[in-house]
C-alpha cells in the first residue's frame, strides 16, 4: 500500500513539476489537436477525397467553400490535410516505437554486460550513428520496395508505407543507444545491482527489471525528440516520390503540390498547408522532449 502511496505522490509530482512548462503545454495541446484530426478524420472533413469525387477547381484560392483551396485535381486540400495527419503521425509514431526499440535493446545489453560485447555493439552503433539515418532509408526503401510491390496491404498498410515505417525505425535508432548505454555504465555500478546479482537474479530480470525503469526518463525525453525526426524523415521520403498517393501523408502531398507546379503556379496553400502541419507538429515533439527532459534532469531546472 505504502508502494502504491508514493508512487502515486511521485507520479503527481512530475505532473505538477512538467505542466508548469509552457513549453509542454504548447506542445500537448497542439499534438492533442492533431491527435483529434489523425483519429476521426471521416468526421471532422469526410471520406478522402480523388479525383473522381473531387468538389472544386483546380487550384482554386481558399474561399469559404474550400477553406485550404483545392488541389490541382479540385480536391479541398483542407480534406487531404487532416486525413494525412493519421498517416503521418501514425508513421512517425510506429517507426519511433521501432527505432526505442532497437536502440534500448543495444544501448542496454552494449552496458550492462560491457567487454567484447561493448565493442562490437557500439561499432554497429557507430556505423548508423555517422550516416544520417534519411540516407540509408533513401538508399533502402526503394530496394525494398521493388522486391515486395506496392499492391495489397500489410496490417492496414500499403508495402510502401509499411516500408517506409520498418526503414526508418532502423536506421534511426544510434541516437537512444548511445544514451541508454550511456546511463546503463553508471547503473550497473550501483549496489541495487550488485545486491540482486549476489540473490542469484538473472542477467535479463536485471536489465529488464532493475535497470530498465530507471531508464524509462531519459528515453521517453529523448523519444519526443526521435518522433519529430521521424515525421521529418517520412516527410522528406514521401516528397521524393517514395509514398503512396492512394494513402497521402503530408510528405505525399508536399511532392504532389511540386508535380503540379503550386509554386511556379502561385497556389501557395497547396504547399504551404501541409509544410507547415509538419513543422509544427515538429516543433510541438520538441518541445515536449525539452520539457520531459527540464523535469527529469534537477539540473538542467536549475539553470536560469
Amino acid at each position: 500500500m505504502k508502494g502504491k502511496c508514493s508512487r502515486a505522490k511521485a507520479l503527481k509530482s512530475f505532473l505538477a513539476q512538467f505542466l508548469k512548462n509552457n513549453g509542454a503545454l504548447l506542445g500537448l495541446l497542439t499534438l492533442a489537436f492533431f491527435i483529434v484530426l489523425a483519429a476521426v478524420p471521416g468526421m471532422l472533413v469526410g471520406p478522402l477525397q480523388t479525383a473522381a469525387s473531387a468538389t472544386g477547381d483546380f487550384l482554386a484560392a481558399p474561399s469559404r467553400e474550400h477553406l485550404l483551396g483545392t488541389d490541382d485535381v479540385g480536391r479541398d486540400v483542407l480534406n487531404l490535410i487532416v486525413h494525412g495527419s493519421r498517416i503521418s503521425l501514425t508513421i512517425a509514431l510506429v517507426s519511433t516505437i521501432i527505432s526505442l526499440f532497437v536502440g534500448t535493446t543495444i544501448g542496454l545489453t552494449a552496458g550492462y554486460f560491457g567487454r567484447w560485447v561493448d565493442v562490437w555493439l557500439m561499432r554497429l552503433t557507430d556505423f548508423f550513428f555517422v550516416i544520417p539515418s534519411f540516407v540509408l532509408a533513401l538508399v533502402i526503401t526503394p530496394v525494398v520496395l521493388q522486391q515486395m510491390g506496392r499492391g495489397g496491404t500489410i496490417l492496414g498498410f500499403r508495402p510502401s508505407l509499411m516500408v517506409i515505417i520498418i526503414v526508418i525505425g532502423l536506421t534511426s535508432w544510434a541516437f537512444v543507444a548511445r544514451i541508454v548505454r550511456s546511463q546503463t555504465l553508471s547503473l550497473r555500478e550501483r549496489q541495487f545491482v550488485e545486491r540482486a546479482k549476489v540473490v542469484g537474479t538473472s542477467n535479463l530480470k536485471i536489465m529488464v527489471s532493475h535497470l530498465l525503469p530507471n531508464l524509462v526518463p531519459q528515453i521517453a525525453a529523448n523519444g519526443a525528440i526521435v518522433v519529430a525526426g521521424a515525421i521529418y524523415t517520412e516527410t522528406a521520403l514521401s516528397f521524393l516520390g517514395l509514398g503512396d498517393p492512394l494513402q497521402p501523408s503530408w510528405g505525399t502531398l508536399l511532392s504532389l503540390a511540386q508535380r503540379a507546379g503550386a509554386a511556379s503556379s502561385g497556389a501557395w496553400w497547396y504547399l504551404g498547408a501541409p509544410g507547415l502541419c509538419v513543422l509544427i507538429v515538429s516543433l510541438a515533439f520538441v518541445m515536449i522532449g525539452n520539457a520531459l527532459d527540464d523535469t527529469f534532469n534537477p539540473r538542467r531546472r536549475a539553470i536560469p
